[in-house]
């Protein structure tokens, strides 16, 4: 079986009696784009560092391409990356900056021009090519110190935060700019961050960390439609979370009683659970309607009262007060100008979700 292009085996990283990166285990194949997506200090960080290496493993190997990255000093490494603060340097020109890795290691001048020159063109810089950074805007700054990185055609590029110091606007632009570049240059890509959407737009895999550990690999929509664990059906995205017990299981169905509903959660696909087993459910806010007539069904269906509404232009959010007293959150896609039916704050409103809505798991 072919090895995968960049491969962790069982890498740990211990700073004294703290455990930073717990015994992980990854493949990344050639051309991804694969993002490490948790909360601060999780270990994401930590694992980027092992890569470049600014960090040496308390145990475990790193390779890429086959080679063992211990073997290799990390100025030797095939690898290159790009910080969140960018760090150019102030005085020198987009040219000067770009160039300055190619110069370490003694090319032609020639040579060195005809790569800044084709990278910047890539990265829609070369009108700039004069300018020091304190003359551009944030995305034109980030795309230099993108240009830097890749001028040098790593096998590897390690991108930390990258976009963490743009506006939303110019940073949703740029997650888009930066997949086209990442295409035409096949370099694979290994992204931290600990913004979601970021995560979600970037990546053709996500690795969600917790605690040193990934708890969870996957693609975009895998991560966000079939957590495996609560902490990832909590972590990514909005989500209402009940807890209840088993209390019908056949091959393609099951039913679950949460105190706080007063219908049964029926879920379209079996569970391997014990009878009355306790378990997790997780609901999507998009996958809640709601309705101002009460439901006909038996199962999937709760009363409340809407006590907020944020309207979010292509969004709008209530948060209803369930006769339990349990606060859901349900979203609603403004499609129109003339909605149907128009919910307003303390009105009475049914919520229903269909049965294949719900993701389920032991507690």
């Amino acid at each position: 079986m072919p090895q995968s292009y960049l491969q962790l085996e069982n890498v740990s990283k211990r700073f004294d009696d703290f455990v930073a990166v717990n015994n992980v285990s990854l493949s990344v194949e050639r051309g991804e784009i694969f993002c490490l997506l948790g909360a601060s200090g999780c270990g994401k960080t930590t694992l980027l560092r092992l890569l470049a290496g600014f960090e040496a493993p308390s145990s475990g190997r790193l390779l890429i391409d086959g080679q063992d990255l211990a073997l290799i000093p990390p100025y030797r490494r095939p690898v290159n990356m790009m910080f969140q603060s960018y760090a150019l340097f102030p005085h020198m020109s987009v040219e000067r900056n770009v160039a300055f890795g190619l110069e370490q290691e003694s090319l032609s001048s020639s040579e060195i021009k005809r790569r800044v020159g084709e990278i910047l063109d890539i990265v829609k810089m070369r009108p700039y090519l004069k300018r020091k950074p304190h003359q551009l805007s944030g995305g034109q700054r980030q795309r230099v110190a993108l240009a830097r990185a890749l001028v040098k055609r790593p096998k590897l590029l390690l991108l930390d935060e990258p976009l963490g110091a743009l506006d939303r606007k110019l940073r949703e632009h740029t997650q888009f700019e930066l997949i086209n570049i990442q295409q035409q240059l096949g370099v694979t890509f290994v992204v931290v961050t600990h913004d979601q959407e970021e995560a979600m737009t970037l990546a053709t895999r996500i690795g969600v960390m917790d605690h040193g550990e990934i708890v969870q690999v996957g693609t975009p929509r895998q991560i966000y439609e079939f957590p495996q664990t609560r902490f990832v059906a909590d972590f990514i995205g909005s989500v209402n979370l009940f807890e209840g017990n088993l209390v019908e299981d056949e091959p393609d169905f099951v039913r679950v009683q949460c105190p706080e509903l007063p219908a049964t959660v029926l879920i379209d696909h079996g569970i391997s659970a014990p009878p009355n087993a306790p378990l997790w459910i997780a609901v999507r806010p998009e996958k809640i309607n709601l309705s101002s007539v009460a439901q006909q069904h038996p199962d999937n269906w709760a009363h409340g009262v809407i006590r907020e509404i944020a309207y979010l232009g292509d969004w709008s959010v209530f948060l209803v007060r369930l006769d339990s007293g349990r606060e859901v959150r349900a979203t609603v896609a403004n499609n129109s100008r003339k909605p149907e039916e128009q919910f307003v704050r303390d009105s009475s409103v049914y919520l229903s979700w269909d049965a294949s809505s719900p993701v389920v798991g032991s507690v």
